[in-house]
Parts: structure tokens; C-alpha cells; sequence
């Protein structure tokens, strides 16, 4: 999976999410990012590499596996394999909302 399809997933589950407030932000190992801003109904997805209230590093190929659901949120975060910078509230309704 690419950035892109990356993208496109985090689009199609951000459509009908609910309950997060703020920007979030995940940003790659091999480069690129995603960034979601929820101050608007549907949030708003895109690729851009702004500031974010929260921001979440790891390998793409860890972020697929968060999506579906191969890879604990938790876990990854205790083994070193995501990073979280900024509001740890936003990352913890971020992996909430992967989980769905």
C-alpha cells in the first residue's frame, strides 16, 4: 500500500467519524504525511505537512496494519514502533477511530 491508498482509507473512514477535535497528523518513516482536521464536518483529509495538534510517527507499513486492525495502537506505541508528539488526547481518539 502507497501514501496515496494510505490516504484514500483514512478519507473513506474519516467520512462518518465523529468525536474528535482539533488537527491530527500522521507522518512516515519513508516520508509523506496525512493530515486530518476535524474542525469541520466531514473532516478534512489531505496530504499536506502543516502543523497539527497531534502528530503521530511510524512506518507506513505499521499504519496499514493499525487500519486493519493488526497492530494494537497501544502496543505499537509501547514497542517504540509509533511516536506521538503534541495532545495524547487526540492520539488516543485517533486509535479509536482506526479501530472501527
Amino acid at each position: 500500500m502507497n501514501l496515496q491508498d494510505f490516504t484514500a482509507l483514512i478519507e473513506k473512514t474519516a467520512s462518518t467519524a465523529s468525536g474528535l477535535s482539533g488537527t491530527a497528523k500522521f507522518v512516515f518513516d519513508e516520508g509523506g504525511a496525512v493530515f486530518i482536521d476535524a474542525g469541520q464536518m466531514p473532516y478534512r483529509v489531505s496530504n499536506e505537512n502543516k502543523d497539527s495538534d497531534c502528530t503521530v510517527l511510524l512506518a507506513l507499513a505499521d499504519a496499514v496494519k493499525l487500519l486493519n486492525g493488526e497492530l494494537n495502537p497501544m502496543t505499537a506505541f509501547m514497542f517504540g514502533k509509533l511516536k506521538v508528539k503534541g495532545d495524547m488526547g487526540i492520539a488516543m481518539k485517533i486509535a479509536q477511530l482506526l479501530s472501527k
